[in-house]
């Protein structure tokens, strides 16, 4: 990656961070948007999510975009991809374990 790339990287994710702010606080004041913040904020508006749980997974998908915005190139994923990445590493677990993905454990030595 290049120094331009990576200072690319930096203001999209400064800028994700600013608007989950915003739609955490439910209040978001600007009325100028990147493109790819427009369709997150579209693809937020037709995810439905239990308002219980809204602050809790909204947290877990600014971490998940943080990490993926580490590895790679942007703009940030969509919390519609977010929510299936979740649910099909929800449905790999076996039955009745609370521990990690099976996918994700190492067999014992």
């Amino acid at each position: 990656m290049t120094v331009d790339d990576l200072n690319e990287l930096e203001i999209q994710l400064h800028r994700f961070n600013k608007l989950m702010a915003e739609v955490t606080r439910g209040a978001v004041t600007r009325n100028s948007f990147q493109p790819w913040e427009f369709a997150i904020l579209l693809d937020m508006d037709n995810c439905q999510l239990d308002r219980r749980r809204r602050v809790e997974i909204l947290r877990q998908y600014q971490r998940a975009v943080s990490k993926q915005m580490e590895r790679g190139p942007g703009p940030p994923m969509k919390l519609s991809q977010f929510l299936e990445i979740r649910a099909r590493r929800r449905e790999a677990r076996p039955v009745g374990s609370g521990g990690p993905p099976a996918e994700l454990t190492q067999p014992a030595l």
